[in-house]
């Protein structure tokens, strides 16, 4: 039974992975135009996990605003995808219903001025 946070190995799993795309980050010789973006995410995501049990969606908002600081530099692809797999330890995102339709949402459903005859 877990009992804390720090017992929880999601938790661990995720401080790794975050720390080790922290040494990647500040040992990558270019300079990155939103590096201090991602420093300042990723510490942010470390207090979250350290300080009780982060919410999901947070923690997706984290890795998208990391993933698009660091861009495509593809020495951090590995280090990013661990991190990616820590938060999803966390839980996956709701799918949607059957037919791709998330949850709450209906599909989209052209205006009918759009249906009218093509001229061109």
């Amino acid at each position: 039974m877990v009992t804390g946070v720090e017992e929880d190995a999601r938790v661990q799993v995720l401080r790794g992975a975050v720390a080790r795309l922290r040494r990647q980050l500040a040992m990558l010789p270019v300079e990155l135009p939103d590096r201090a973006a991602a420093d300042e995410e990723l510490a942010a995501l470390d207090a979250m996990v350290s300080h009780g049990m982060p919410e999901v969606p947070r923690l997706r908002r984290s890795l998208l605003l990391i993933a698009g600081a660091v861009g495509s530099v593809s020495a951090l692809s590995p280090a990013l995808t661990e991190v990616r797999e820590g938060i999803d330890r966390f839980g996956e995102l709701p799918r949607g219903r059957e037919g791709g339709t998330p949850p709450g949402r209906e599909a989209y459903t052209p205006p009918s001025w759009a249906e009218g005859p093509r001229l061109f």
